[in-house]
């Protein structure tokens, strides 16, 4: 009987262990899928595939978002320039790496890349792929010029014919009639006319005025004037002017 217990002892021991030992296996397993590296799952362009014009972008997708830190993506043309714009992008599972807004080249490209996984283990990997037609470039518009007058052409055209002036209008016509002379000859002989007989009225108005006082003086005082023609009182008695004795 002593012997017996010993050994159920020791094999309900070994049974624990197993037990143990598949529970920890079990929680390994379990927890391996978490703290795996991430895994590369597709690439736009595709590895080796050919597209019929440049991309504006390369995609790298993922089974797991990426960590920003240390991920990093470049892209070179066909000529050896690098035409990766700016830094890669994060969305969802997938890393995006924008390119140069210039024409790109026909030709072989190439993509290496660098992504920190979500466990913090950096992956590193590259591809190729090859681009059949170059970027089409768009035509720049020519800076338009303000048309010519017409004016401006029949100065610069040695054979364009002269404009022809307008008519003269009838207001022209008497306008031109009646100031001409006074714009080329200054003041109109009529003017000059008209103050000559005007000074003539002056003159025999002030004349005249002087005979008239000098009678009336005369009558007052008895006296003829001098060189008047008439004689005194005697004289027309007597028929005419008396004479000494």
């Amino acid at each position: 009987m002593s012997r017996v217990v010993p050994v159920l002892r020791a094999r309900a021991a070994r049974r624990s262990g197993v037990l143990a030992a598949l529970v920890l296996l079990m929680a390994v397993l379990g927890a391996a899928p978490a703290a795996a590296h991430n895994t590369l799952r597709s690439t736009d362009p595709a590895d080796g595939s050919s597209v019929a014009t440049p991309p504006t972008q390369v995609t790298l997708t993922f089974d797991q978002p990426a960590v920003e830190l240390g991920t990093q993506v470049v892209v070179t043309g066909p000529d050896g320039a690098v035409v990766s714009d700016g830094p890669a992008q994060l969305v969802d599972v997938s890393v995006v790496q924008p390119l140069v807004a210039t024409p790109l080249p026909a030709g072989t490209y190439a993509v290496d890349w660098r992504v920190t996984s979500a466990d913090g283990h950096p992956l590193s990997g590259s591809l190729t792929f090859a681009v059949t037609a170059p970027a089409a470039v768009e035509p720049t518009a020519a800076p338009e010029t303000p048309d010519a007058t017409p004016a401006a052409d029949a100065a610069t055209d040695p054979t364009a014919e002269p404009t022809a002036e307008p008519a003269p209008t009838s207001d022209d016509v008497t306008m031109t009639a009646v100031e001409g002379p006074l714009e080329e000859e200054g003041t109109s002989p009529w003017v000059w006319a008209a103050v000559g007989v005007g000074a003539l009225v002056a003159v025999a108005g002030g004349a005249t005025a002087a005979v008239v006082t000098q009678r009336r003086r005369a009558a007052q005082t008895g006296d003829a004037p001098a060189g008047s023609g008439t004689g005194t009182s005697d004289d027309r008695a007597d028929g005419g002017p008396s004479t000494g004795a």
